[in-house]
């Protein structure tokens, strides 16, 4: 990639800074040290998901009242004054949809946010149907953003300067919204609610999940008996392996529909695994024995190792269940409608559905529902409360079915 003194600075508006780009670990101490330490950064991050088995971050855009950076992490070190803002509580950072940016900047670098403001969140808090950033700044200041590198592959190298370009745009005029956002919030009595979702925002990760159960959580896997199962696992592990060996998104390589398909009606040799709909050809005839060698070990599994799912919590049979979530469902609605919000941004189905089984009797006993905020149970606590008086406990547990030998399940 080319030194950053060698890019054209960025289309922008009228009057505002041109970006930095940062290849060099020189420019990049040089930037730093010149802005000093902010009240508040915008963050934004390029990974590439769509292209590579593992995302991690390949651009880092940055921009602080007076000056914008975009950051080529691959090769500069860690830039560490970053981090210290990140971390830092007296610098509040500015994400437009934080949630995977924290994920990768904590992945990455081990950074953990301290303060956190989300301009998707605040928009959502403020019942703007119209969240997404390019909506928002085109309704606050006729800002039009062009998204037609959404999907691009970020872990390119040189990146093209249409492609800095793009990027450099999605945080230039962040700090500006948030504080539309913020303004408005308060204005709505709204700032604590947004205050409890970006709290939460801290310290978000991506949590160490045991890869030899991934399969269970594919879409179609609970559609398989157990024997299709003990298949498709071996499937997905191979089809996995290879595309961490060549660096690929797994979709690239082989989709779950084609892996599926092999589960339930497993090919005895090449060419009728080239046979199935979406088999791409190139992998088929390269590494089709592979393939026929995973599904061989998925059928020779033992019948007392065929794999479950894991056992699920079951609640006893409530036949007032339905009416006591339409009875909360109501309420949240009704408060929906006053507050002119989502009706689900104000309160999803699964907790309403917990609410329902733990059967209230006082407003103060909804802080044992989990995921259930403090301003939801402020705003919804004593309609959802009042709803259910008259409602019956019903206990949990009880005598379950075991389940038959070819399930997929547990016994619940």
């Amino acid at each position: 990639m080319a030194g950053a003194a060698n890019r054209p600075a960025p289309r922008i508006a009228a009057g505002q800074k041109a970006a930095e780009y940062l290849d060099t670990d020189p420019a990049v101490g040089a930037f730093f040290d010149r802005t000093g330490k902010p009240e508040r950064v915008a963050l934004d991050t390029e990974g590439a998901s769509f292209h590579r088995f593992v995302d991690r971050i390949y651009l880092i855009q940055i921009s602080t009242p007076r000056d914008h950076a975009i950051i080529d992490p691959l090769p500069v070190a860690a830039p560490s004054q970053l981090g210290a803002w990140i971390q830092d509580p007296s610098v509040e950072v500015v994400f437009h949809d934080a949630d995977y940016d924290l994920r990768l900047f904590a992945q990455d670098y081990g950074w953990k946010a301290r303060n956190v403001f989300d301009t998707r969140v605040a928009a959502q808090l403020l019942g703007v149907n119209a969240f997404g950033l390019a909506a928002l700044l085109e309704s606050h200041f006729g800002v039009k953003l062009n998204k037609k590198h959404q999907r691009a592959d970020w872990s390119m190298r040189p990146l093209t300067d249409d492609m800095l370009d793009y990027a450099a745009q999605d945080t230039m005029h962040l700090l500006a919204l948030r504080d539309r956002m913020a303004d408005a919030l308060r204005k709505k009595e709204r700032w604590s609610w947004a205050r409890e979702e970006f709290d939460r925002l801290e310290g978000i990760r991506w949590s160490d999940e045991d890869a030899a159960f991934a399969f269970l959580r594919i879409k179609g896997a609970r559609d398989l008996t157990r024997r299709e199962l003990a298949v498709f696992r071996e499937l997905v592990q191979w089809r996995d392996s290879v595309a961490k060996e060549i660096d690929k998104a797994t979709f690239r390589v082989v989709g779950n529909e084609v892996l599926l398909e092999a589960s339930k009606a497993p090919p005895a040799d090449r060419a009728a695994l080239l046979r199935i709909k979406g088999m791409p050809r190139g992998i088929g005839e390269r590494r089709g024995g592979e393939m026929l060698d995973a599904i061989r070990r998925g059928l020779a599994v033992p019948e007392s190792e065929l794999p479950r799912f894991p056992k699920a919590k079951r609640w006893a049979r409530d036949p007032d269940f339905d009416a006591k979530v339409a009875a909360i469902k109501s309420v949240r609605d009704a408060a929906a409608k006053r507050l002119e919000l989502d009706p689900g941004v104000l309160c999803s189905r699964d907790r309403m559905e917990a609410v329902a089984r733990l059967l209230p009797r006082a407003v103060e006993e909804l802080s044992a529902v989990e995921g259930l905020r403090r301003w939801q149970i402020a705003e919804l606590g004593s309609g959802f409360v009042k709803a259910l008086r008259g409602y019956k406990p019903v206990g949990q547990g009880g005598e379950k079915d075991a389940a038959s030998d070819d399930s997929p399940y547990l016994s619940q």
